[in-house]
């Protein structure tokens, strides 16, 4: 391993390290220099900083400060509430479409041998269209913007007489653009394996069924994982756009606050605290199930260790000595 690693990378020196060091120094310090005289006197210099502004979201005495963190922890409920439903409902439609997506590619290539040629015709014939529909599908819905889905979510339905709560026609939005996404992950992740796993699973008499469902989709979920994650942090932020519906996620009720308050840095930079914590939480709880899925892989591969000879003797000794 230390060979292979000096091979791909040189350990720096002692000189190289000294000037590692002196240079992030200098960065550090010209950073916070620049954000001093760029970004705090500025501010400081238009009264940003005063507690008129800042008190209803730090002072618990000010008398604003408890209708303020009513108010947010509303929002902050409804935005989980709906990223919780969105993320869900994106996994399965998602994963659903992606094992569609492998099915009807492999049925465009099956010969239905043994049918009777108009049957076996007619059943390629309509894997063919099934194949190009998903993928029609697919391609129009996610080079939509998500604001255009969560429109025609909310304006769509109740044109057909069918009326939900506004955070449904959220959940509606967010999984159609999302869903689609979502497949394409699993689907590459999928086609991406070896070809010789679907070859080996078909040749013990898999179908082409239980291949994807118990060989192919879970080695795809373990490796797509990261970029799952990355677009599972996408629903969550997106939740903001509930706001042209009408949805009172946080966004909106912070502009509701500052249409009081009238102090938009503040809220909006407590609101960017809130949703990187919660996205921070959502990505290490994501590295926790990697290592997790990783860990039992490595387990599960693992030969059983035979135990060794003196614990064996001592075995057979106990055995012999017991009535």
């Amino acid at each position: 391993m230390s060979q292979q690693t000096s091979v791909l990378y040189d350990v720096p020196g002692p000189r190289q390290r000294r000037i590692t060091l002196v240079g992030s120094l200098v960065a550090t310090v010209v950073l916070l220099v620049g954000a001093y005289f760029l970004v705090y006197r500025p501010l400081d210099a238009k009264g940003q900083f005063s507690m008129e502004l800042w008190g209803p979201l730090i002072d618990p005495s000010n008398e604003n400060f408890s209708l303020v963190w009513d108010r947010i922890g509303v929002g902050l409920k409804n935005t989980l509430t709906a990223a919780a439903l969105a993320i869900v409902s994106s996994l399965v439609v998602g994963t659903l479409l992606a094992v569609l997506r492998i099915q009807l590619k492999s049925l465009t290539r099956r010969r239905f041998t043994g049918l009777a040629a108009p049957l076996a015709y007619l059943l390629r014939g309509l894997s063919v269209l099934l194949s190009a529909v998903t993928r029609v599908c697919v391609e129009v819905f996610r080079g939509l913007p998500v604001v255009i889905t969560i429109f025609f979510a909310a304006r769509g339905f109740p044109e057909f007489g069918v009326s939900f709560d506004t955070l449904w026609y959220l959940v509606i939005g967010l999984t159609i653009y999302n869903s689609v996404v979502i497949a394409e992950i699993l689907r590459s992740g999928m086609e991406g394996l070896p070809g010789g796993q679907a070859e080996a699973a078909s040749a013990i008499g898999l179908s082409p069924s239980q291949t994807t469902r118990m060989i192919l989709l879970p080695q795809a979920f373990r490796i797509m994982l990261p970029a799952l994650i990355s677009q599972l942090v996408v629903v969550l932020k997106d939740t903001s756009l509930g706001f042209i519906i009408s949805y009172e996620e946080t966004l909106n009720i912070g502009k509701q606050i500052i249409g009081v308050l009238d102090n938009p840095i503040q809220v909006y930079v407590v609101i960017a605290v809130m949703f990187i914590l919660v996205n921070y939480s959502l990505s290490k709880l994501a590295q926790y199930v990697q290592r997790r899925l990783s860990r039992g892989r490595k387990t599960a591969g693992t030969p059983a260790q035979n135990p060794p000879p003196a614990a064996l003797a001592s075995q057979s000794e106990s055995n012999g000595a017991s009535p």
